[in-house]
């Protein structure tokens, strides 16, 4: 239907109108009553020692973040699939509570955790809170991954003398790299844009790149933010391209759309 589209369209419009704006003010200033093409702000992004120190807290908790989950969910993905009944359907439902609970009631809870353990807020809690909330990506993405692999293979690899640990090794982990690799992508991209748990939970002076953003824009928006934000959206993309040519993701999306 006709409206259909219109709809369509407008949402469209509304969603990349702002982004198209907030992307062309990152590279142009104006000078004596002229627009001009300029690479200014970037280069004042990376002169401000505020924003600069932001951007390597973000790397350092995103990666970080990302090697544990990535670690910690290829092992639960891995011990879910070979766990069946009753145990492995809740312990499977436990594992994907965080996609689902609202951000800032998790938040909170992590937040009252680290009072009651009496950790001190800084770089540990929130690495802490980012590999509880994207643990579950993890598992998603090698789990699905892990159902669509021939377990004969695995049982090949037993009845050749393999024990467990080397059938693991050598036959399901290789086959597995893809959607690890994914995992750990997806979780970085997590860790690096999130904003309201790291708000929560960070300490004084730990404040990643999107907590610095924020604090900067309550002083008032400025060609420097957008470059700053245009930065961040290029780190998306970059990431988010990489995921989507893995051979595990795309084999996965063929895979949903035959069923």
């Amino acid at each position: 239907a006709p409206w259909v589209w219109i709809v369509y369209v407008v949402t469209v419009m509304l969603f990349y109108i702002p982004l198209i704006g907030l992307f062309i003010g990152a590279f142009i200033k104006k000078e004596n009553e002229e627009w001009l093409w300029t690479l200014q702000w970037f280069v004042e992004v990376f002169q401000d020692e505020n924003l600069t120190q932001g951007l390597v807290n973000s790397f350092l908790v995103g990666g970080s973040a990302s090697l544990i989950s990535t670690f910690l969910g290829t092992t639960a993905a891995i011990g879910l699939q070979h766990t069946d009944g009753w145990n492995g359907r809740w312990l499977q439902g436990m594992s994907f509570l965080s996609l689902f609970l609202p951000e800032i009631v998790f938040a909170l809870s992590l937040l009252s955790w680290f009072f009651i353990l009496q950790f001190e807020l800084g770089y540990l809690t929130v690495i802490i809170a980012h590999v509880t909330l994207t643990i579950s990506y993890v598992i998603l993405t090698v789990g699905a991954r892990l159902s669509l692999l021939d377990r004969s293979l695995e049982d090949a690899a037993s009845d050749l003398g393999a024990n467990p640990f080397k059938t693991l090794w050598y036959i399901t982990l290789p086959l597995l790299k893809p959607a690890i690799f994914s995992g750990l992508l997806l979780s970085f991209l997590i860790s690096f844009d999130d904003f309201l748990i790291t708000f929560f939970v960070n300490g004084i002076g730990k404040d990643t790149l999107p907590v610095k953003l924020y604090t900067s824009m309550k002083m008032g928006l400025s060609p420097k933010l957008n470059a700053l934000s245009t930065l961040m959206l290029f780190v998306t993309l970059t990431v988010l391209l990489l995921i989507f040519k893995n051979p595990a993701v795309r084999d996965l999306l063929q895979n949903k759309k035959k069923s």
